[in-house]
C-alpha cells in the first residue's frame, strides 16, 4: 500500500529499470513525482536511510508530497533529473521552507564552461559590471548607471583590471537551451556534472543585466556539510 494515497502498490523488480513500488492503476498520488534513476538512488544512498523519501502533507491544499532527502536539520534536498517549468518549481521553493535543489547538468543542452574567472564579489569589481556574453569582460559601473549606449568594455588584460586573480573558484558558461526555470530559481541549485565536483549557480545583481556564473564545490564538501 502507498503510503501517500493508500493505493494498492506491487513491485517492479526488472532486469531493466531500477527496484521500485508502482501503483497498480494510476491515481493522484504525488503530483511532483518523476521516475527514479540510477542518478537518483546514487545519491540518495549519500544519505542516511531516515533521511530519505519523507513524507509531507499539505492539509491546507490536500497535497501529500515526498521529499527525496529531508534531513534532521530541517534541510530538503529535491533531485532533479528532468526538465521542470517554473510554477512547478515555485510550488516546491513554497512548499518546502529550507530547500536546496541537486539538478542533474548532464542532461542539459548546449551547456559549456568557459573559464574561471575573479570573484563576482570581490571588492575591487564594486565600481564594475561583468558583461553578459562569452567573452569576458567588464564596463564600468558609471556607464551603467548613465545608461551608456556605448560604453568601454574591458578585458581583464587592461590596467585597471589586470592585477586582480582570477582563482580556481569561479567560472564563466553559457548555456545555448538554458532552461529558464532554473535561472529564475530563489533557492541554492547544486549542478551535477559528474565526478568529484558540484558547480553551485549564482547570481550577481547588476544595474546593466544581472550576471549568472558557477562556483565550483567539491562534491565531498558538500555531503559533509549537508548529511546530517
Amino acid at each position: 500500500m502507498c503510503l501517500g494515497c493508500g493505493e494498492k502498490v506491487i513491485a517492479k523488480c526488472g532486469s531493466v529499470k531500477i527496484h521500485h513500488w508502482a501503483h497498480v492503476s494510476l491515481c493522484h498520488c504525488e503530483s511532483w513525482w518523476e521516475s527514479e534513476t540510477l542518478w537518483h538512488r546514487q545519491w540518495k544512498e549519500v544519505f542516511a536511510p531516515e533521511f530519505r523519501e519523507v513524507s509531507f502533507y499539505d492539509d491546507a491544499l490536500q497535497e501529500f508530497h515526498r521529499a527525496d532527502i529531508h534531513t534532521n536539520t530541517g534541510l530538503t534536498i529535491e533531485l532533479q533529473n528532468s526538465p521542470i517549468n517554473y510554477e512547478e518549481l515555485q510550488s516546491r521553493e513554497c512548499f518546502y521552507p529550507k530547500l536546496i535543489w541537486i539538478v542533474n547538468g548532464l542532461k542539459f543542452k548546449g551547456f559549456k564552461i568557459l573559464k574561471s574567472i575573479p570573484n563576482p564579489l570581490n571588492p575591487l569589481l564594486s565600481d564594475y559590471e561583468f558583461c553578459v556574453s562569452e567573452h569576458l569582460s567588464m564596463i564600468r559601473k558609471f556607464d551603467a548607471l548613465a545608461e551608456n549606449p556605448q560604453p568601454e568594455v574591458l578585458t581583464f588584460y587592461h590596467k585597471e583590471l589586470k592585477n586582480i586573480p582570477a582563482g580556481s573558484e569561479f567560472y564563466s558558461f553559457s548555456w545555448k537551451h538554458a532552461h529558464k526555470a532554473w535561472l529564475g530559481a530563489s533557492c541554492p541549485i547544486f549542478i551535477d556534472l559528474g565526478g568529484h565536483f558540484l558547480y553551485r549557480l549564482r547570481k550577481r545583481h547588476q544595474i546593466s543585466a544581472n550576471y549568472n556564473y558557477l562556483q565550483l564545490i567539491p562534491k565531498k564538501a558538500f555531503v559533509d556539510k549537508y548529511r546530517l
